[in-house]
């Protein structure tokens, strides 16, 4: 299959989810798909499929992890960058789904919670660090406790 079309196919795969962790973060198909972790289990799939399909192909002269030259050398595969950036797509969907989680476990209204979400899809570590920033607000001190505490 073309390196383009499952690049396409595999970001038009997460959007779905997203719009329901943005729309409606609690109904019960938000649950049973993305806040179970089917998602990212199918996603994590893909990438362990498309890393193991670039780790035993042919790899690009050089590439490594080992260096920043070995890992562009590496990314010159068209396999192995969609692997990446799977791997993208998977930590940044389930960081999204714990912070919904996270703002309804700290009674943080949920409409707070949509940029630093829509910012964690697009940005992944931005988003994360708006929402970090935002319940260090809300709950007057920094933590990282996953139940809310008095």
């Amino acid at each position: 299959m073309d390196s383009e079309l499952i690049f396409t196919l595999v970001n038009a795969f997460v959007l779905p989810f997203w719009l329901l962790l943005l729309v409606v973060p609690f109904s019960k198909v938000t649950r049973v798909l993305v806040h179970s972790g089917v998602v990212p289990v199918i996603l994590g799939l893909v990438y362990v499929a498309f890393i193991v399909i670039s780790m035993t192909g042919d790899a690009p002269e050089g590439a490594g992890m080992q260096s920043l030259a070995g890992l562009q050398a590496a990314f010159t595969d068209p396999r192995a960058l969609i692997g990446a950036w799977v791997h993208y797509l998977v930590f940044d969907l389930f960081v999204g789904a714990w912070m919904i989680r996270d703002a309804k476990r700290h009674d943080i209204p949920h409409l707070a919670v949509v940029l630093p979400a829509i910012l964690t899809f697009v940005l992944g570590p931005f988003g994360l660090l708006l929402y970090l920033g935002l319940r260090a607000i809300w709950k007057k001190r920094f933590t990282l406790e996953e139940v809310a505490s008095e």
